[in-house]
């Protein structure tokens, strides 16, 4: 069974900075496109960011474009988010999820497979 599991999460001041990571098992990286997702209380899932099977094309949501950064190291089955200049509004669970689809989505219902979650709270 494939396994994703987020880690990295925290609380930080408006601002502030967090690199999350996703750590990917059971499956050749280089086989799936990988994207990040973020929930609000109250909220729907929407996307953040996604990139593709070996790195070489990235794709983001107008709200985090400039501030947030995607990759991945398909050798150690990674894939990490660097958040930067972080806004109360960025608070959310985040997740990790993967997509056999090589094409560019913003869907989430064309991922595959989806991580627990890890949480960020940002203080204002």
């Amino acid at each position: 069974q494939v396994q994703l599991v987020e880690s990295g999460g925290g609380k930080v001041q408006d601002g502030g900075s967090l690199r999350l990571s996703c750590a990917a098992s059971r499956l050749t990286s280089s086989n799936y496109r990988m994207g990040w997702f973020r929930q609000a209380p109250g909220k729907e899932r929407e996307f953040v960011a996604a990139i593709s099977r070996f790195g070489s094309a990235t794709y983001y949501a107008d709200s985090v474009k400039g501030r947030f950064t995607i990759s991945r190291d398909n050798a150690k089955n990674t894939v990490d988010l660097q958040m930067n200049i972080l806004k109360p509004e960025d608070m959310a669970i985040y997740y990790c999820a993967a997509s056999r689809s090589s094409s560019p989505t913003r869907n989430p219902n064309d991922y595959d497979y989806w991580g627990q979650g890890t949480q960020v709270t940002v203080s204002s």
